[in-house]
């Protein structure tokens, strides 16, 4: 049986502020920007309890704390913390999967077989250690695989540890709301929330063909497996980027529809260029659109194969954006190269150059 960490960076780029400054120390701190048109990247636990959460439109954080700190936030900063922290995690242990830059599983079977040390003295010695060296806090979880212990994570919020056994699966799961399970997003959620399923252990509950229904058999299989402690996932080096986007929120709502595309289609250009950059290949092209009132949807298109061809690409594109109607004022564009694959596998096919 494996022992594997997750840890999470606490409240990070809030975190990153407070500690670079003081005097935000103890108050509520949001980072996301100063302005009505920005969205809560995250916030200190102090903002938390006001109800502010990330996401959230900076409109709706006022309301909810208007004597909170707001600040625009400083990417640079946080990935020089970041890479610093990570640094020395890959330095100590072998077999290290970065999952975001606050976030990360580690699998220490090895370190425990070999008798080195318990599990909850490596999660402490690193707390500490990063504590030491950068003046942040981190929460780790301890288990037997990914899902559980990235689920153990977050139980002892802010600056906590704590352990999933086998034994305890499933009682300790059950009284759980559904959406503390990893890959169950809001909408699946409120989809299982209408049909009364609130928590795991209305799903344990639930006659699994019905779930197939819903969220899809192979969907809902792998979700029946991880409330019932089932993940073989392991634990790999590196991260493997699945998807290269760009998305803008614009300063004023509009409607322009050739605006917008001349914004999305610089962003497309220098996506690709990304990819042909790292010879990659991309084979799904998908557009996102967030109106004035934040109702937001997505719409993709897949060509045949996967490819790096520009032209192709471009016609995939324009295809799927001239398709979409807008039906109001827009707020935020974007758009994203997905289904990533590795140029070395390039496969030449006649409908490389065909977009139906």
């Amino acid at each position: 049986m494996r022992t594997i960490l997750h840890f999470d960076i606490d409240a990070f780029f809030a975190s990153v502020e407070q500690n670079d400054h003081p005097e935000y120390k103890g108050k509520p701190l949001i980072v996301g920007g100063r302005t009505n048109r920005g969205v809560v990247a995250t916030c200190s636990y102090e903002a938390r309890k006001y109800g502010v959460h990330s996401a959230m439109s900076i409109v709706t954080a006022r309301k909810l704390c208007p004597d909170g700190i707001y600040v625009s936030g400083h990417m640079s900063r946080y990935s020089e913390i970041s890479k610093a922290i990570f640094g020395y995690i890959r330095g100590r242990f072998d077999c290290v999967q970065q999952v975001s830059i606050d976030e990360a599983y580690i699998d220490v079977t090895e370190e425990i077989t070999e008798g080195k040390e318990s599990p909850i003295k490596i999660a402490q010695q690193i707390k500490k250690d990063v504590y030491d060296q950068t003046g942040l806090t981190i929460s780790v979880g301890i288990s037997y695989n990914k899902f559980l212990a990235k689920l153990a994570s977050d139980w002892n919020k802010p600056n906590g540890i704590f352990v999933i056994r086998p034994e305890d699966v499933p009682d300790l799961l059950l009284p759980l709301p559904i959406i503390k399970i990893h890959g169950l997003g809001k909408k699946s959620c409120e989809r299982l929330n209408r049909i009364g399923i609130f928590t795991i252990e209305d799903l344990y509950k639930y006659p699994k063909e019905l779930l197939y229904s819903i969220l899809g058999e192979s969907w809902a299989a792998e979700i029946i497996d991880r409330i019932h402690g089932i993940d073989n996932r392991s634990v790999h080096e590196g991260h493997e980027r699945k998807s290269y986007g760009r998305e803008t929120t614009f300063k004023a709502d509009i409607f322009d529809r050739e605006e917008i595309y001349q914004t999305l289609e610089r962003y497309f250009d220098q996506i690709c260029g990304q990819l042909q950059t790292k010879n990659l290949l991309a084979r799904t092209v998908t557009v996102k659109i967030k109106y004035h009132d934040f109702e937001q949807f997505t719409k993709s298109y897949s060509l045949h194969v996967a490819t790096d061809d520009l032209s192709t690409l471009k016609r995939a594109f324009e295809r799927l954006f001239y398709s979409i109607e807008l039906e109001k004022p827009v707020r935020l564009a974007g758009v994203t190269l997905s289904n990533i694959e590795d140029g070395e596998n390039k496969q030449y096919s006649f409908l490389e150059s065909f977009v139906p």
